[in-house]
């Protein structure tokens, strides 16, 4: 209906409230202007004033059906913007084939600020292989820099395509030059973590129901961090500026991965990685050092899983490491390092000696998500370092992470009900069904995969 008629309707109706709140105004008005002498003075007749009164309040009254109309009016902006958000994220798909390095290179910073804050899986799912294509070329032919940023892009692409054949697809084609990177020495350290990265969460996405491309991940991975074990003699090796960090963004990658494994293979994995392990943790990085304590308690946590009893060689002098990392007052390393140090250790040491993971409630809109374990803690991490401040967004609507966590269907909250706070109780019953779901989740996912290796 027209605003203008929308704006008449009540006026016509004898006795109605409008009408009377009308002449209520008129009235006061006549009476001010009678006191006031303004009748005399401008010689404006009772019907003139009459009708300025009644044009006025008639306005205002459109004015209102303007502000009735206004969801209509929200939901074109909406439109627009999405729109207008489309047409940039074209124009940056098309800037990737720009001759420019320094084009290319915005454009791909650009698509991993939208791609890690937005869900996009329908703009996306229409154009998988043009950005895939593009990725590749950058990876191929672009400097270290590029093709640290375009192997972040593609993961975050496999993340907003979920774990259909779309990921699938993508990340069959840009395997092959993801570990070409990872494996030249002669590569950029920066691309080759990001690199490993890539190919530990793509994996992860997209292959985890393929046995064969799941072992073969988790050997490259390998391959990368093993040079940072004790050699014959039992001497850490030296390492080179950079090379730490590399280490550690493989065996992170690996540790993703491993959670993946069925209990043959898992098996063989702590038997062979838990004893060089250990000598790890006397690495000169503090980083790398962090990293091997988590990946420890992992693979403890998941020989547990297995078998109750289960116990680590030498477990006495492992936790007399541990309990000195965890007390470590080297005044030649930073504050926030020791700090950092000392704080994981404890929760590795308390592991081990027997008590439980220290639970952590991670809240995002009307949700939450807890990380009770080890292996939950690692997914969650590894999505976090690619999404960082993301995170809450598609843990709320991308429906990839949503099956991970044991989320279910997502939320949508319309305005009226995001007014009010969900009362405890809701939250309590929701809280419960995901406490019932997420302790199945891990035995499920093994038991899928357990025939396939």
């Amino acid at each position: 209906m027209p605003r203008g008629k929308k704006g008449k309707r009540g006026s016509g109706k004898t006795g109605s409230l409008r009408q009377e709140v009308l002449q209520l105004q008129l009235n006061k008005t006549l009476q001010k202007g009678m006191r006031n002498g303004a009748k005399g003075e401008s010689g404006t007749s009772d019907e003139e004033l009459t009708s300025d009164v009644l044009s006025h309040y008639s306005s205002a009254s459109e004015g209102t059906s303007v502000v009735d109309d206004g969801n209509g009016s929200e939901q074109v902006d909406e439109s627009t913007a999405q729109e207008e958000m489309e047409d940039k994220l074209k124009q940056c798909i098309d800037n990737l084939m720009d001759k420019s390095a320094k084009t290319r290179l915005a454009a791909l910073e650009s698509l991993r600020q939208a791609f890690s804050s937005k869900v996009l899986y329908d703009f996306l799912a229409e154009r998988r292989f043009t950005v895939s294509d593009c990725l590749e070329r950058s990876l191929k032919k672009g400097g270290g820099e590029e093709q640290a940023l375009a192997a972040t892009v593609f993961t975050l692409l496999c993340i907003q395509l979920g774990g259909g054949d779309e990921a699938a697809e993508g990340f069959k084609m840009l395997r092959p030059m993801l570990t070409t990177i990872l494996n030249d020495n002669t590569a950029s350290i920066t691309a080759r973590q990001s690199c490993a990265r890539a190919l530990g969460m793509c994996c992860y996405i997209s292959a985890a129901d393929d046995g064969e491309d799941l072992v073969k991940s988790l050997a490259l991975l390998e391959g990368v961090f093993k040079s940072s074990y004790p050699n014959k003699e039992g001497t850490l090796p030296t390492p080179k500026p950079g090379v730490p960090g590399l280490h550690g963004a493989a065996l992170q990658a690996w540790s993703l991965l491993v959670t993946l494994c069925p209990t043959s293979r898992l098996t063989v994995l702590l038997d062979l990685h838990l004893p060089k392990l250990q000598a790890c943790l006397e690495s000169s990085d503090v980083n790398f050092r962090i990293t091997v304590g988590e990946t420890i308690a992992l693979l403890v946590e998941l020989g547990r899983d297995i078998d109750e009893d289960f116990d680590v060689d030498g477990i006495d002098e492992l936790c007399n490491s541990l309990k000195g990392l965890a007390t470590d007052g080297n005044k030649h390393r930073a504050k926030n390092d020791r700090r950092k140090q000392r704080s994981i250790f404890r929760e590795v040491l308390h592991y081990m000696e027997g008590e439980e993971f220290s639970e952590e409630k991670i809240r995002f809109g009307v949700e939450s998500v807890y990380i009770d374990s080890w292996t939950r803690s690692r997914i969650y991490d590894a999505f976090k370092d690619i999404l960082e401040s993301g995170i809450s967004l598609h843990l709320q609507y991308n429906q990839l992470l949503r099956d991970i966590f044991g989320l279910g269907a997502p939320i949508i909250i319309d305005a009226a009900v995001r007014a009010n706070k969900i009362s405890r109780f809701e939250k309590h019953l929701f809280n419960s069904a995901a406490f019932k779901a997420r302790t199945k989740q891990r035995k499920r996912v093994r038991d899928k995969r357990a025939d396939i290796m």
